[in-house]
């Protein structure tokens, strides 16, 4: 098949993977395009070649499904074309913009699945960009990919299954961890119990990482707020309230943070998808059917991208997704296999729920976050800025509040300030997040290189 014909990948973690399998299986050769240097996504990611730490260090209860997604891939080398290290920095009108070693080219698609993943949550206090703080998928590709901790003694602070499998991890790689403190409290883990019983391997998961935790000595709470970072250069400590309202300080030398996942979604809203507000990401997500087809043409969505559900969701959602591709193809595909996948992907969204329940989002920020508070880091714009646009009536929606203020408007296109700022701007106003719109996106997805070399104009499929 020749290469404007075949399936394209964005993504090689579970999800990429797995449609890249299923494709594969059915006799295709799509094309894998994985801004990583190896596959695994963030959650399954693979050191550098030559590392020596067992997988079973690295990955902890999940290495075994870690290792069958590496393996996966590596079976299909001579079956796929697949483009490690290469970013995808726009898509419009059937056409990838890709950039590889400084060097761009061009890439056309009729079928297109993007498994673009997750990141970290973020939303700031005080001291939030104290060299030192980092997000909590950072602390983990420091961990599996450096093999190195990122201090000496590190608080773990937000909320979601993540904050304790990172903290799992840590400890368990001879890291010191010296708290691990949970915005979520003890009621909202009781609101979540009941729903999580439909999944008891994870509930018992998420109950040996604390269990473990507290047998080797590490403090853990919960209802926690936090105030402010201590230090200038570096981090030097955490000051933070506990659920009765009492200040504490944690000595540390660096925090991992994250109040769960966000999906990356930049690359649909380029490719022409249309987004639909949803209350419990508290976030703008691509529309699409339970096969994973989008609302554009030939745009399919697998995994976190379209909405955080997990690494084994990603999985079922990408072979759901090449499935999907293979039917409006015109190929043969296993339709049983297709209805059975939905109906799991439909028990995990409700197993989702829960866990929204169970680590709920801190709805009291944007209404406690001080003014001098910096919310966008690359234009050094601070929630009060956002507050007075929104008081002058000028700013009601973000775009506009784009506009007047450049929040957004940086290195990072809004990726890791646009979910604040969309808080503080809909309580300025005295709205639901959802009413205040989303940012339109523009290319490129992310920074490219000074260095960038222009595909020449023949150029249209490497």
């Amino acid at each position: 098949m020749s290469p404007a014909l075949s399936p394209v990948i964005v993504g090689a973690g579970p999800a990429g993977v797995r449609a890249a399998q299923t494709l594969a299986n059915a006799g295709l050769r799509p094309i894998v395009i994985d801004e990583a240097p190896r596959a695994g996504g963030q959650i399954y990611r693979q050191p550098p070649p030559g590392f020596v730490r067992d997988k079973r260090a690295l990955y902890g209860s999940e290495h075994r499904k870690a290792d069958a997604v590496h393996r996966a891939m590596e079976g299909l080398a001579a079956r796929i074309d697949y483009r490690p290290g290469t970013l995808v920095w726009n898509g419009e009108d059937g056409m990838l913009d890709l950039i590889r070693d400084g060097v761009g080219s061009e890439l056309p698609y009729r079928h297109l699945i993007i498994a673009t993943g997750a990141t970290d949550r973020v939303l700031p206090f005080p001291g939030w960009l104290t060299p030192g703080v980092y997000t909590l998928g950072g602390s983990q590709v420091a961990l599996k990919y450096q093999g190195c901790a990122i201090g000496e003694a590190v608080v773990f602070l937000g909320t979601g299954p993540l904050l304790y499998l990172v903290a799992y991890q840590y400890a368990r790689a001879g890291a010191h961890v010296a708290a691990v403190l949970d915005t979520a409290g003890a009621a909202d883990r009781m609101r979540g119990l009941p729903g999580m019983l439909a999944a008891p391997l994870l509930l018992a998961r998420g109950m040996y990482y604390m269990a473990w935790l507290r047998a080797h000595g590490v403090p853990l709470h919960g209802g926690v707020k936090p105030l402010r970072v201590l230090g200038a250069d570096r981090v030097a400590g955490l000051v933070w309230q506990d659920a009765a309202g009492r200040q504490h300080q944690t000595d540390c030398d660096a925090v991992g943070y994250g109040l769960a996942l966000r999906a990356e979604t930049q690359l649909a809203a380029l490719t022409g998808c249309e987004f639909d507000f949803n209350e419990r990401d508290r976030n703008w997500l691509p529309r699409r059917d339970a096969a994973g087809r989008s609302s554009a043409a030939g745009v399919y969505l697998a995994g976190d991208c379209a909405g955080i559900a997990g690494a084994d969701a990603a999985e079922m959602a990408g072979e759901r997704a090449a499935l999907a591709v293979l039917q409006d193809a015109g190929l043969p595909f296993d339709s049983r296999r297709a209805a059975a996948l939905e109906r799991r992907l439909a028990r995990i969204s409700r197993i989702r729920d829960a866990l929204e329940r169970a680590f709920p989002f801190p709805a009291d920020w944007a209404r406690e976050i001080d003014d001098e508070v910096v919310l966008c880091r690359c234009e050094e714009i601070t929630a009060g800025t956002l507050r007075a646009a929104a008081a002058s009536g000028a700013a009601r929606e973000m775009n506009r509040l784009k506009a007047l203020t450049r929040v957004g408007m940086g290195r990072c296109q809004g990726r890791m300030c646009g979910a604040g700022a969309a808080e503080v701007l809909a309580h300025a106003l005295g709205v639901a997040p959802g009413a205040v719109g989303r940012l339109r996106n523009q290319p490129p997805i992310k920074p490219i290189p000074i260095t960038f070399v222009a595909p020449p104009a023949a150029e249209q499929s490497r």
